[in-house]
């Protein structure tokens, strides 16, 4: 079960360059990639041989001044409940501002480690501007500059030193897990309280447990799995009822620990952000997908059509990958409950597929040769063999072929789509690459 750090700090302090510097990317400031402009606040950070998540609580202000100073100390309260370590990032320019204390007052309070950290560092006279954030009552603050990468490496440094250490769990490694995601009041409880069949999550509050995972063995039916379950025990706070922030920190860990995420949407609210930011969670862990649509029996038009049309809408927003299966169901009624269980079953399994490489040529290089890559600058692309890589945690696929560097991605896209074709891979990403032969 991997750690989760999150940044938290006041506007322009230089969050998002912090993220972008622990998780080496880019993106968040050039370019609009595919998706929601949130899904960038989330990545992996890689140091010593260590890895954790890192989450960017930047991205989640809504920025209008009198709720934005709300909004900020909502986060942190949040971060605080979700985090296993927060980064307090303040700006050493500008020194302790009111909002700087109000963060500090509530990380004082948290029981969790803080690294106090002083950005915009970018020459030893800034130095001397540090000793002001004492009176935050943090410690000492760890002078770096995100934007050129000073003092970083002695802050993962210090951030691997206050992570807890991850416990390996004693769960029997091939049994799957399933996790219920989605955002709040979507109904994610009653439909695992109508898998299990008790009310097991009205449950005290008992104090440490909001952190962890929960498992719970499922074995009735002949269907023997995990469900992963982080949505379990917590006060209802009614700061998080509807933070969009808080539904996707309250997902990673469930997500981070299954092999097959059921995605719960709302029949009667369609697909909103929320959900979309949940989802891309899902693709950047590869995790296998079964969508449920609940509440399905609020809905008074129950027609063929109606499916159809809820159907095309959930597979145009989450395109390209659409290969996944739909379900509509009712937790309260329990109406195809045990269908939800079976796919995701199914699912699975999919992502365990080995497919032996004469078969996999056999019908892969017609195909190709039918239509071959595009080719460029006058060359000619020839895919010559392909097999499957394996163990791996998706299945994985190496296309051997002259010029790798000259195939782009909507081929791969075309590639991925005749496999999913002559294959059942639903619910399931693969990986696809292009090798030299």
């Amino acid at each position: 079960m991997g750690n989760l750090v999150a940044i938290v700090g006041r506007p322009n302090v230089g969050k998002s360059t912090l993220f972008n510097r622990l998780t080496k990317t880019r993106h968040a400031i050039v370019s609009d990639e595919a998706g929601t402009t949130r899904d960038r606040q989330y990545g992996k950070c890689d140091w010593n041989g260590r890895e954790f998540s890192v989450v960017d609580t930047g991205g989640w202000v809504v920025n209008s001044d009198d709720i934005f100073e709300e909004e900020i100390r909502k986060q942190v309260v949040v971060a605080t409940e979700e985090a296993d370590l927060v980064l307090f990032l303040v700006d050493i320019k500008n020194g302790v501002t009111d909002l700087d204390m109000d963060v500090a007052k509530i990380l004082r309070r948290a029981k969790l480690p803080v690294i106090l950290v002083a950005n915009k560092a970018d020459d030893g006279k800034d130095l001397y501007y540090q000793y002001d954030f004492f009176q935050l009552g943090l410690g000492d603050p760890m002078c770096i500059s995100a934007a050129t990468g000073s003092g970083t490496g002695d802050l993962l440094d210090a951030v691997l030193e206050k992570l807890p250490a991850v416990e390996r769990e004693t769960l029997e490694d091939n049994t799957p897990r399933f996790a219920v995601v989605g955002r709040p009041n979507v109904g994610k409880s009653s439909i695992i309280n109508a898998f299990i069949g008790e009310d097991r999550h009205i449950v005290t509050d008992i104090a440490g447990t909001t952190r962890d995972s929960i498992y719970t063995k499922y074995d009735k039916f002949g269907f023997d799995f995990y469900l992963v379950d982080t949505a379990g025990i917590r006060r209802k706070n009614k700061v998080t009822e509807d933070l969009e922030f808080y539904s996707v920190m309250r997902s990673i860990r469930a997500i981070e620990n299954c092999d097959v995420c059921i995605l719960m949407l709302d029949a009667t609210r369609g697909i909103e952000a929320q959900d979309m930011n949940i989802f891309q969670l899902i693709q950047k862990n590869q995790k296998s997908l079964v969508v449920v649509v609940n509440k399905w029996d609020l809905v008074e038009d129950k027609s063929q059509k109606v499916i159809d049309t809820f159907t095309n809408a959930i597979r145009q927003r989450m395109a390209p990958f659409t290969d996944f299966p739909i379900i509509f169901a009712s937790a309260m009624t329990k109406q195809r409950i045990f269908k939800v269980l079976e796919t995701a079953k199914d699912v699975y399994l999919n992502r365990k597929v080995k497919i032996g490489t004469s078969k996999l040529n056999e019908v892969m290089l017609p195909i190709i040769e039918a239509t071959p890559p595009p080719s460029i600058k006058g060359k000619y692309i020839k895919i010559k063999y392909v097999s499957q890589v394996p163990d791996t945690r998706i299945p994985t696929f190496v296309f051997y072929a002259n010029l790798p560097q000259y195939i782009k991605e909507p081929y791969k896209r075309f590639l991925e789509n005749k496999m999913r074709e002559n294959w059942t891979l639903t619910g399931t990403p693969i990986n696809l690459f292009v090798r030299q032969k």
